[in-house]
């Protein structure tokens, strides 16, 4: 799938730019496509700067926070929850444990523990699959809940703010929480609407209820805030949140008598490992958006939606933020290449690069998610699990949408 996205942005922009210069008489078009490739792979350097840093921090305090038995916690709290969203597997099974270490995992944005509890959690779930190569129903369940992604701290948002010069990198916190939680939300009662699931069930209830009641009580307090003040409530619970988070990680470490300087170089050495890695990726996908970008094959599709929503009478400021939704279906790193092209071609501070930043947060990539996970266990029939995704995706684009010109004008 990438290596046809990949050449597919090289080709439309190929064409684009021919366009440009043979009806409309722009040769310098070439020149600023090349121009726009050493532009990006310079701009991925930099980037990669604060990603080291960053990684390596975070990931040393979250190598402290699984070592002390948080996520292990978590993922106790959340199995009455699971047992119940998923009947066919029996209680005690392995899976429900690593089912809810994963969602817990992620929450705290711990990616490079999620992802191979995921595959293990998986793989449990096929041991009770009655037909391996179709998707069971708890399998598909879970798959939507990873691409929805519910993130507590997303960490690496903020860390393209601050690299791109935001003054307040966590301005972000509330829109994600909140689309972010929409989408959760939306691919939660999809699943559910075709499994036809007991959401009534009173664990289920106590589960869910609380969590409703707090988050609309949470906006409703939002609804009677100004603009100004809903940004300065998001960066003050984003801060606080952030550094609530390590000083618990490092509190409840000594206290359990983790080694917390050795555990934080552990984790950090292994932060500094994965920043390395991502290098290529950034390279290829910031430099083929640029191309993209140049070739003004970019701007052409978003005038014509542009011109679309102008007829209906819409605001448009959000069509720029397009292309990072548009992309986090089927791709992470090209939907962070836009997201991060965004920020430099609008500024970090603007409603587009806001709101990109917001849907970035907001939703998983749903195609790799399915192709790792499915692929890994040898499933061929995904049923319903892709409809269902896309339906979380969605809800979580418009809530970003929505909650962005609620939060930012």
């Amino acid at each position: 799938m990438l290596n046809g996205l990949w050449l597919g942005f090289f080709v439309v922009a190929a064409v684009a730019a021919l366009a440009r210069w043979l009806l409309g008489g722009d040769p310098a078009v070439f020149g600023a496509m090349v121009e726009s490739l050493f532009a990006m792979a310079k701009l991925s350097v930099e980037v990669m700067v604060v990603l080291f840093g960053t990684l390596t921090l975070w990931l040393g305090l979250l190598r402290i926070a699984e070592q002390a038995g948080l996520v292990n916690l978590l993922g106790r709290l959340l199995g009455p929850l699971f047992a119940r969203l998923m009947p066919e597997v029996p209680r005690g099974h392995p899976a429900l444990g690593l089912i809810t270490m994963n969602f817990a995992a992620n929450g705290l944005g711990l990616d490079n523990a999620a992802t191979p509890i995921g595959l293990k959690a998986m793989r449990a779930l096929q041991e009770l699959n009655p037909i391996p190569t179709m998707a069971s129903n708890a399998q598909i369940l879970f798959l939507v809940l990873n691409t929805s992604s519910l993130t507590l701290l997303p960490v690496s948002i903020f860390m393209y703010r601050v690299q791109q010069g935001a003054e307040d990198p966590t301005l972000v916190f509330l829109p994600i929480l909140l689309a972010t939680s929409a989408s959760t939300l939306a691919g939660l009662l999809a699943v559910a609407l075709v499994q036809r699931l007991r959401l009534r069930d009173p664990v289920v209830l106590a589960y869910l209820v609380p969590g409703a009641l707090l988050l609309g009580g949470f906006m409703a307090l939002l609804a009677g805030l100004s603009v100004t003040a809903l940004g300065a409530l998001s960066s003050l619970l984003g801060n606080l949140t952030l550094f609530g988070l390590i000083l618990l990680f490092l509190l409840v470490g000594a206290a359990r008598r983790v080694p917390v300087y050795e555990s934080f170089i552990d984790g950090a050495k292994e932060g500094f490992d994965v920043a390395k890695n991502l290098l290529p990726y950034l390279v290829a996908m910031l430099c083929a958006i640029g191309v993209l970008r140049a070739s003004g094959a970019l701007d052409f599709g978003l005038d014509g939606v542009r011109w679309l929503i102008e007829a209906l009478g819409w605001d448009t400021r959000f069509i720029d933020a397009l292309p990072t939704a548009l992309m986090k279906p089927f791709s992470g790193s090209a939907a962070r290449a836009m997201l991060i092209e965004t920020m430099q071609n609008f500024g970090v501070d603007s409603f587009p690069a806001l709101l990109a930043a917001t849907v970035q947060g907001s939703t998983e990539t749903t195609f790799y998610v399915l192709a790792v996970y499915f692929g890994a266990v040898g499933i061929q029939r995904a049923r319903h699990a892709v409809g269902c995704a896309l339906v979380a995706d969605l809800a979580g684009i418009l809530a970003a949408i929505a909650v962005c010109y609620w939060f930012f004008g």
